[in-house]
């Protein structure tokens, strides 16, 4: 049976991801799910092979080829000048043959944690590692600098790390508001498949419109690391994660908010809330998201969704994903306010 294109790439593509995942019993798996014969799953493995795709490690076991790369800029050489030198030297080749939309998100996102490195990190070495197989890209930053949650904490004056992640969730952060809109991470967090920031014992991490994780590490790491990776093959653009969060001129307006990956239980006090309200105003609309949260304390509660409900009353404060406990107090502090 002779199949188009677009089928044979389909064919390719689900191979690969069951390569990539491990998958038991290849061919059979492969053959049973798209309704092919085994030997037909063979070719498209021989195929494969060929173009060096894919490589045999034992009969029936594949694992997809990997090309990795380093490269190395220094300040004192004059390296950490420009924040699209790195695009250029990194990653321009290896996206060459890649449709325009993963070319931009590429683009975008590199420049800006390359940009944070040149203007917050002060770092004087940072390096740049890609990863690429066939189906998706990975990039790592890693710089010897202050650290970027310290450098919030020290610049707005935070308690903890953990404070500093806080405000990275909400977006249009900055320590150098003169020169940066502090929209880059926020923005290039939602376009990656993966994203993860590494810094001083904590780790920030966000997947693709799904909830946002601090997580503690074992041992603090020095200066800071970003972790990036996308598909190679996603539908994705740049401008539809822009327009999730944008006014109808384009302006940044919209946050949405992680509670659960912010607070290590139940949110419960007025403090709480209070450190969640920080820099809001800055927003027209504020998404709380409760997904995974049982229940709120009535001080929370009250203290968002009233006492500064009221003193913003052009600010519109939405609650998604609401447990039946926490629907209970939502309505039970606005029946009494």
């Amino acid at each position: 049976m002779k199949y188009t294109a677009e089928k044979k790439q389909a064919i390719r593509l689900y191979i690969l991801e069951k390569i990539s995942s491990g998958s038991s019993n290849l061919s059979r798996t492969v053959a049973e799910a798209l309704g092919i014969s085994t030997n037909t799953v063979h070719s498209y493995l021989n195929e494969l092979l060929a173009d060096k795709i894919i490589e045999k490690k034992a009969r029936g076991k594949y694992e997809l080829v990997n090309t990795a790369s380093l490269y190395t800029f220094k300040r004192s050489l004059g390296e950490l000048e420009s924040d699209t030198l790195a695009y250029d030297i990194c990653l321009r080749d290896k996206l060459r043959d890649l449709p325009e939309n993963v070319k931009h998100i590429w683009s975008y996102a590199l420049s800006e944690m390359v940009n944070n490195v040149i203007d917050h990190s002060n770092a004087e070495l940072m390096e740049i590692g890609v990863t690429q197989s066939y189906l998706k890209t990975s990039v790592s930053i890693i710089d010897n600098g202050i650290g970027i949650f310290e450098k919030i904490k020290q610049h707005f004056s935070l308690p903890s790390h953990d404070e500093a992640i806080c405000e990275l969730f909400k977006g249009k952060l900055t320590t150098d508001k003169a020169n940066h809109s502090g929209e880059g991470i926020f923005f290039s967090s939602k376009m990656m498949d993966s994203f993860f920031i590494l810094s001083g014992g904590k780790i920030f991490t966000t997947s693709q419109y799904e909830t946002d994780h601090i997580l503690d590490l074992e041992r603090p790491i020095p200066g800071t690391c970003v972790y990036m990776s996308l598909s190679n093959f996603t539908g994705r653009t740049a401008r539809e994660v822009f327009d999730l969060y944008a006014s109808a001129e384009g302006a940044f307006t919209t946050t949405r908010i992680p509670l659960r990956s912010i607070f290590d239980s139940a949110p419960v006090s007025r403090s709480q809330a209070k450190r969640i309200c920080h820099r809001l105003e800055s927003f027209q609309e504020v998404i709380f998201d409760f997904e995974g949260v049982s229940w709120m304390g009535q001080g929370f509660a009250h203290q968002l969704f009233v006492v500064f409900a009221k003193s913003h009353p052009d600010l519109s404060l939405v609650a998604v994903n609401m447990s039946e406990g926490v629907t209970a107090m939502y309505n039970h502090v606005l029946s009494g306010s």
